[in-house]
């Protein structure tokens, strides 16, 4: 879906590519970010929308389908796409979207309707909720999982221990450390 190219020399893949006519027209400077505008909307287009490593949003991020940040943010980030967290990222921030990719650091709650991806150079410290979870050997993860959907609850629920998962509710986990 993604090609990595974070950390990739870019003079290199512009000189081994020919060279395409241009046909998006020119995007704007990037305005600094204040109290007074905390919302950046995406275009809603189908393409992949990409915050570089120079970009610092203070505030309220919301996009439509993709968007890789290799930047830094503290906020909130909203979406029903794909959030891509790149190395360089350091996000600080309560994130709800479908899925969520993390390959930098991430402070704050993630809540994905399908999926999370922790990959080996990923550090997030905060509570997940999603549907599935996979975290690669080498990623740093601090905090709570809830992972699956719960299914619908019987008519007559019997009893249960103390803090026992029930059959009805998620797996939930606490996991602490390095994955190795």
């Amino acid at each position: 879906m993604f090609k990595r190219v974070i950390g990739q020399d870019q003079s290199e893949a512009q000189r081994s590519a020919p060279s395409l006519p241009e046909t998006r027209s020119p995007e704007p400077a990037p305005a600094a970010y204040s109290s007074q505008q905390p919302v950046v909307s995406a275009r809603s287009s189908a393409t992949r929308n990409v915050l570089s490593s120079d970009v610092e949003i203070k505030g309220t991020v919301k996009f439509a389908n993709d968007l890789v940040v290799d930047g830094k943010i503290e906020g909130e980030i909203t979406s029903e796409g794909c959030l891509t967290v790149g190395e360089n990222a350091r996000i600080k921030a309560e994130i709800k979207t479908g899925t969520i990719i993390v390959y930098g650091k991430v402070h704050g709650n993630l809540t994905a309707t399908d999926r999370v991806e922790i990959k080996s150079t990923a550090e997030v410290v905060g509570d997940i909720k999603a549907k599935t979870l996979s975290i690669e050997a080498g990623a740093i993860f601090v905090g709570k999982s809830t992972i699956g959907t719960p299914t619908q609850a019987a008519a007559t629920p019997q009893p249960q221990a103390k803090n026992a998962p029930t059959p009805e509710s998620p797996k939930q986990g606490t996991l602490v450390g390095t994955a190795i």
